[in-house]
C-alpha cells in the first residue's frame, strides 16, 4: 500500500494507473476553473470533523424517516481512510454539496478491471441548477484519474429527468443494465413507497465523451440515425408521484418494459433529446 494524494491508503496497482498526466491536467482544469470563478472550495475529506459535512449534507438531500442518518460519520471515515473518496463542496467555508464513492470492480472479456462506484451526490436545494453537480463530478473524476482510475459507475432512477440530463448531457456517460428494485425499499423522505428500479451509468472518464462533455460541448441529440430509438420520460415524475401516484405508477411501469427490451437487444442510452426522452443505440453503433 502506499499513502495517496490526500492521505489515504490506496493499494499500489490502483494508484501507478497509466492515465497520460495531460489528461489527468484537463481533468483538473474541469473543475478548478469554474470552481475558481464561483469562489468554490472542493475538497476530499479525510478527518472525522470534515466528514461530519458530508453526512450532513446527505441527510439534508435525502431525509431520513424516522431520525438517524444515511451514512453514519464512522462509516464515512473507514471508506475514505480504505482509498474510498468522500467530498464536499464549499462557499465562504459552509458546505452545500457533498459526494462518497468507494472502490469496485467489473469484468468484461479481458478481464477484471478497477472502477469508482458513486454512492451518493448531492446538492442543497438552495444552490441547484447552477451546474454545482456537474462541477463536484467533475472533481471526482479528476480525482479517479489521478489514480488511475479510468471509470466511475453509479446508478439512478431514469424516471427523473433531472438527473439523465446531468448524466448523459453535463458528464458524457452511456447508461445500461436496468435492474428492478434493486435497493429494495428504501426510507428516505424522497423514495419511500416507491419500487427502487435503477439503471447504470457508466462514465469512460478519458473517452470523447467525457472529454466533450467537460468541455461543455455534448448537449442533447437533435438528429437520430437509422440505428436509434427514442424512450419518453416524463417531465416531472417527482411532481406527478403526489399529484397522481397511480400515473407515476404508469410510468414506472412503461419505462421499466420499455428499457428492459432495449437493453436485451443490445442498445445502451447514448444521449437525450431537447425534450428530455431518452436515445438509444446499438452497443458499437
Amino acid at each position: 500500500m502506499k499513502r495517496g494524494r490526500y492521505g489515504c491508503l490506496v493499494p499500489e496497482h490502483i494508484a501507478s494507473g497509466d492515465i497520460p498526466a495531460e489528461l489527468v491536467r484537463e481533468a483538473a482544469l474541469a473543475w478548478q476553473l469554474p470552481a475558481g470563478r464561483e469562489g468554490i472550495e472542493i475538497r476530499s475529506l479525510e478527518v472525522a470533523s470534515e466528514i461530519q459535512d458530508a453526512a450532513e449534507i446527505f441527510d439534508v438531500v435525502w431525509p431520513p424517516l424516522g431520525g438517524g442518518t444515511q451514512v453514519p460519520p464512522n462509516l464515512l471515515r473507514a471508506i475514505t481512510h480504505s482509498g474510498g473518496y468522500c467530498s464536499a463542496a464549499y462557499v465562504d467555508g459552509v458546505p452545500f454539496a457533498a459526494a462518497l464513492a468507494l472502490f469496485g470492480m467489473h469484468e468484461d472479456e479481458n478481464g477484471r478491471h478497477n472502477h469508482l462506484h458513486s454512492h451518493m451526490a448531492g446538492v442543497l436545494e438552495s444552490h441547484r441548477n447552477r451546474g454545482f453537480g456537474t462541477l463536484i463530478k467533475a472533481h471526482q473524476r479528476w480525482w479517479a484519474m489521478s489514480r488511475g482510475i479510468d471509470k466511475i459507475v453509479w446508478t439512478f432512477d431514469p424516471l427523473v429527468a433531472r438527473n439523465a440530463k446531468l448524466n448523459l448531457v453535463n458528464l458524457g456517460v452511456s447508461v445500461r443494465d436496468y435492474e428492478v428494485n434493486f435497493y429494495g425499499a428504501m426510507n428516505d423522505a424522497i423514495n419511500v413507497g416507491e419500487e427502487s428500479d435503477r439503471v447504470f451509468a457508466w462514465w469512460d472518464l478519458t473517452g470523447d465523451r467525457a472529454r466533450t462533455a467537460a468541455r461543455g460541448e455534448l448537449g442533447p441529440i437533435v438528429e437520430l440515425t437509422s440505428s436509434q430509438v427514442v424512450v419518453q420520460t416524463p417531465e416531472d415524475i417527482v411532481a406527478l408521484r403526489t399529484s397522481d401516484p397511480a400515473a407515476a405508477q404508469q410510468w414506472r411501469d412503461e419505462m421499466r418494459r420499455n428499457l428492459l427490451r432495449e437493453f436485451a437487444a443490445g442498445r445502451e442510452i447514448v444521449g437525450v433529446t431537447a425534450h428530455g426522452d431518452y436515445v438509444l443505440d446499438t452497443v458499437g453503433a
